[in-house]
């Protein structure tokens, strides 16, 4: 069986910068030993916004310019970085909260085999149970599942809601 690691958004501005949180901070040991240890294939999303971010329907409704292309807030964190060197990964790059080409790319990937994907990052509550939805729906037989310890939400209470939707979708919550 293929096991798959989606690494959701673990970039500077949701970490430590302009949307980054004391929570999402505490998580990035986690996440750096989920990625060292993981033996499989990895996928790892990047939220990518461009310079007219606010004028984009998101900035509308979340006025504050992130990961932007090409600026140091839209690369990844320095020690998710490091974790990830010396490991084959595939960077899939998203302008909304899911990737619509993430499940196609896993499907390329797992071929005729049956296969897993654990899923990681920030935020919980938007973009981790965005992908975690669409992949859920795109592979209903498949295990997949959401480590709660390498993800964070917004806030604590948002992290636990968007926890409690997945399980009740049938995504394993660890």
């Amino acid at each position: 069986m293929k096991k798959f690691l989606v690494v959701v958004d673990m970039q500077k501005d949701f970490v430590d910068g302009s949307l980054g949180s004391p929570e999402a901070v505490a998580i990035v040991e986690n996440v750096v030993k989920k990625i060292e240890d993981f033996d499989g294939e990895i996928f790892v999303t990047y939220d990518t916004h461009f310079e007219n971010y606010m004028e984009s329907a998101e900035g509308k409704k979340l006025p504050v310019p992130h990961c932007i292309k090409g600026t140091d807030g839209w690369k990844l964190d320095a020690n998710v970085a490091k974790a990830l060197e010396g490991k084959a990964y595939t960077p899939v790059e998203k302008i909304t909260f899911g990737s619509v080409d993430l499940p196609g790319m896993i499907k390329d990937a797992a071929g005729e085999e049956a296969f897993s994907i654990d899923l990681i990052g920030l935020c919980t509550d938007i973009c981790v149970v965005s992908n975690a939805l669409l992949l859920k729906a795109n592979f209903p037989e498949a295990e997949i599942s959401v480590d709660s310890s390498c993800c964070a939400g917004v806030t604590p209470a948002s992290h636990q809601a968007a926890l409690t939707t997945m399980g009740f979708c049938q995504i394993n919550v660890l």
